[in-house]
């Protein structure tokens, strides 16, 4: 009988721990090939494999573009790539990043979800925002199975909650249980399977970050947001169908709410402070000219620079949660 054999996994900020303790819990004989991806910097190799290696008992290896997976081993997302599962083969993707991360865990699980179904395990580990909880909702719809680390002892909360505001996970454990749940999980009998009706949203996605041709314009319910991206300034558009809807601009770029939201408060804090450099310059200007040329104008023109300097500075300190002041 089949059995659930393809585990999923994605972590971000604090997940480096969590994915040592959840390898180190899987038997040698793990009947399931295990896909990982962590957030690293595009231009850094990852470690990620080494780690895993001495964690555990499993081989863990850089995943390869073409790649057949197999049980019993952990394949891991190298730096600036999309890991993806097409049928039984690995790929490795340059398509658009979501939420400024590549590789990121949503579309490794979406491309799990399509191809592995009820088989699919989804984890999510300690990260911050919200990458991994679009994917595992559409692993859950495909009939697969999402587990979470407890937020309560996650490093970085963020993930595993953003996943659970969208659907509750069917597990929650320390990342020390993980390996051992996993290991039940994975040698319960599955009944015989069933066709799964096509999702004309998900096969877009998928094929946008293995970078084919697509246009979110074209997606089914994806609907104008009036909000630029933050990669590239084109128009998002709302991607519904989900608990909460997600944002992608014409070309593909992704981004959780909570992503989206975080980007504006960067350039909303990146305005603030060109326009507190331009005061800063106004009102030395004006100081000086002030002191060689008499006229109340340029008098005027330093009190009203300070003055908006002040304002400035403080929205500069809310942005930031700091107390104003005084």
């Amino acid at each position: 009988m089949a059995h659930r054999d393809v585990v999923a996994v994605g972590a971000s900020a604090g997940g480096v721990e969590a994915l040592r303790a959840l390898v180190q819990g899987l038997p040698a004989d793990f009947p399931a090939a295990v896909l990982v991806v962590l957030h690293i910097p595009r231009d850094s190799p990852s470690a990620l494999p080494a780690i895993l290696n001495r964690a555990g008992r499993l081989h863990a290896a850089p995943a390869a573009d073409g790649e057949r997976i197999r049980p019993g081993q952990v394949y891991v997302a190298p730096s600036d790539h999309h890991l993806l599962l097409l049928g039984d083969r690995l790929r490795l993707s340059h398509g658009p990043a979501e939420s400024r991360h590549r590789p990121a865990v949503d579309p490794l699980f979406r491309s799990v979800a399509r191809s592995a179904g009820p088989r699919a395990i989804g984890v999510v580990l300690s990260g911050s925002q919200a990458d991994g909880a679009s994917g595992a909702y559409d692993i859950a719809q495909r009939g697969g199975l999402v587990v979470t680390q407890d937020p309560a002892e996650a490093l970085y909360p963020s993930m595993p909650e953003a996943v659970a505001a969208r659907r509750p996970p069917d597990h929650v454990a320390a990342a020390a249980e993980l390996g051992d749940l996993l290991a039940g999980l994975t040698a319960v009998p599955l009944p015989d399977s069933v066709d799964l009706p096509a999702d004309p949203r998900m096969d877009d996605e998928i094929a946008m970050s293995d970078a084919e041709a697509r246009t979110t314009d074209r997606m089914p319910g994806a609907v104008p947001a009036g909000f630029g991206c933050p990669d590239c300034g084109g128009g998002l558009f709302e991607v519904t169908g989900e608990p909460i809807p997600r944002y992608r601009c014409r070309i593909g770029h992704a981004w959780s709410p909570e992503s989206l939201l975080d980007e504006q408060t960067v350039a909303t804090e990146s305005a603030l402070w060109t326009a507190l450099r331009a005061l800063e310059e106004k009102a030395a200007l004006s100081r000086r000219m002030s002191a060689k040329v008499y006229g109340d104008r340029y008098h005027r023109s330093v009190d009203d620079a300070d003055h908006a300097i002040l304002l400035i500075r403080r929205l500069i300190d809310r942005l930031a949660g700091r107390t104003e002041p005084s």
